[in-house]
């Protein structure tokens, strides 16, 4: 929806102002109905470009807005809003299209589309996923989803830092040496498990680490029904010479001098506040240089757009990245973070830090088996990623509208129950300019925002504006149901077009669920 109002406009100022460049204009939803169904700045903002009155350029638009069939009526708002009120012809159209089968798809398809890659969890292969690395895990998922249903090729992958001081740190914790910092379950189990002829501590956390990927992380992906296309070793890099190659063409760019016994970077030709080291002076390269490795070898292998999802704490290191790239790389507007925040959980009010599979931190596996894979997704969605979330459990298994994920599905289940109730007998052609009802009116808007929201997500990479707008799309229904009475044998007529809007909102609900990974049961 908003897109085709943007492209509408953006159409029409290519013809009438000659204004082909892009310009930063809104398209918003009114606060009240008597403003319209949506409204836009664009006169206002043409009107400095141009430097006219925004009154007089407000009107010209009209005039063309208003002979559109997407629009019932156009009008002009001081000091030069323009408000815009869709036909009933149009949504009238839009409805009966998503309340067929798959009815979205094709209402949902971008015509620019790209090969994106987007890389999200990649916890250390050190122990089982818990809360705090698992946090990007349903955001990243939820994004890769959005951006496949819009159209782009998208590839999800899990990058595996099985290579460095972390690995040789998890072999000494299975040898229970002097050197060991992991403990748990976990490390008892894979102590008792090592073959004896290991004893090297680099070789011990090698194995380990395959054995933990296999084990723990892999399952527990599973388990959130988030599915890798690819677990990117981080060993491969170093092994097929991309890590030296890497550190060669630094070297030809001027990007590296000697320092200390140490090569250092010169980040700070690229806006960083000091250099940084990129090999030690023992000779082993730090993390940076195979991050920089991997990244080229992502653009290498075709992708046009890199996202990531990284812990806040890795904020410097986004920001070096993203310098690399577009300064050194050359690749403007390729690459872009998204940084998550801290996860706690509740129980009776008091905060759940062990886990019996971990010594130190909460395991995700944990709380799916206490929770379920939904409520966790949907909980976790629910937050900002720039915002820490705090997991309540008691409310994740309540079943009442308290508990956000039930109260979704639960409208779904309804709506399911009412299409069942009402069987065969009302169907046949629908007639639906009979939803003229205040309710109707307001389902049916909150129905055609979903192109917005989509759309939304797909650009800011904001995706906690999907489990929010399944909530707006609940209450919206559950209005619409206690104002209307959807089944009535004495006006058949009507019973069929709130059938078929009842049908739509289902359809748009058990989509949105689908991007957010949660399941849309029909029963509960």
């Amino acid at each position: 929806m908003r897109s085709t109002i943007y492209t509408l406009i953006l159409e029409i100022i290519t013809k009438h102002f000659g204004q082909e460049e892009i310009l930063a204009f809104d398209v918003l939803h009114p606060p009240k109905p008597e403003f319209g169904d949506y409204s836009s700045n664009i006169a206002m903002v043409l009107a400095k470009r141009l430097k006219r009155n925004p009154l007089e350029i407000a009107g010209e638009l009209v005039e063309v807005l208003q002979k559109n069939v997407l629009f019932s009526r156009v009008e002009v708002v001081a000091p030069g809003y323009i408000n815009f009120f869709l036909s009933q012809r149009y949504t009238t159209k839009i409805i009966q299209d998503i309340a067929k089968e798959n009815g979205w798809k094709s209402l949902l398809e971008t015509k620019e589309k790209k090969r994106i890659l987007v890389e999200f969890i990649s916890s250390n292969p050190t122990g089982p996923i818990h809360l705090g690395n698992a946090r990007g895990g349903p955001a990243g998922d939820t994004l890769a989803r959005v951006l496949e249903v819009i159209g782009h090729e998208v590839w999800r992958e899990f990058y595996v830092n099985d290579y460095g001081k972390q690995i040789k740190v998890l072999g000494h914790s299975i040898l229970k040496d002097e050197e060991a910092q992991y403990r748990g379950e976990y490390i008892d189990i894979l102590a008792r498990k090592k073959p004896r002829d290991l004893r090297d501590a680099f070789e011990v956390g090698m194995w380990a680490a395959g054995e933990i990927l296999a084990m723990h992380i892999k399952p527990t992906c599973k388990h959130l029904d988030i599915r890798f296309d690819q677990f990117f070793s981080e060993r491969s890099l170093h092994e097929s010479g991309q890590v030296d190659a890497m550190l060669e063409m630094l070297r030809e760019k001027g990007m590296v001098y000697k320092k200390e016994d140490a090569l250092w970077y010169r980040s700070t030709d690229l806006g960083d506040d000091k250099d940084r080291v990129i090999v030690r002076s023992d000779g082993n390269p730090t993390y940076r240089l195979a991050d920089f490795a991997y990244h080229k070898e992502k653009f290498d292998r075709g992708f046009d757009r890199l996202i990531t999802f990284l812990g806040a704490d890795h904020l410097g290191e986004a920001r070096e990245m993203k310098a690399f790239i577009e300064q050194v790389l050359e690749k403007k507007g390729a690459y872009d973070t998204v940084l998550t925040q801290f996860v706690r959980v509740m129980r009776g009010g008091k905060e759940v830090k062990m886990s019996k599979r971990n010594g130190t931190y909460y395991a995700m596996d944990d709380l799916i088996e206490e929770v379920g894979k939904d409520a966790v997704r949907f909980i976790f969605l629910s937050y900002t990623s720039s915002s820490h979330i705090t997991f309540d459990i008691d409310k994740a298994k309540e079943q009442s509208e308290k508990n956000p994920v039930y109260y979704v599905q639960y409208a779904h289940a309804r709506i399911a129950s009412i299409l069942k109730k009402a069987g065969s007998e009302f169907e046949g052609e629908v007639d639906l300019s009979l939803l003229t009802e205040a309710k109707e009116r307001e389902l049916i808007m909150m129905i055609l925002r979903y192109t917005d929201i989509v759309e939304m997500v797909a650009q800011t990479y904001e995706t906690h504006r999907l489990p929010h707008y399944a909530r707006e799309l609940a209450d919206a229904f559950h209005s619409f149901y206690a104002a209307c009475r959807v089944i009535d044998g004495e006006d058949r007529e009507r019973s069929k077009a709130r059938l078929e809007l009842a049908r739509a909102s289902q359809r748009t609900l058990a989509h949105a669920l689908s991007l957010c990974g949660v399941s849309a049961p029909e029963k509960m």
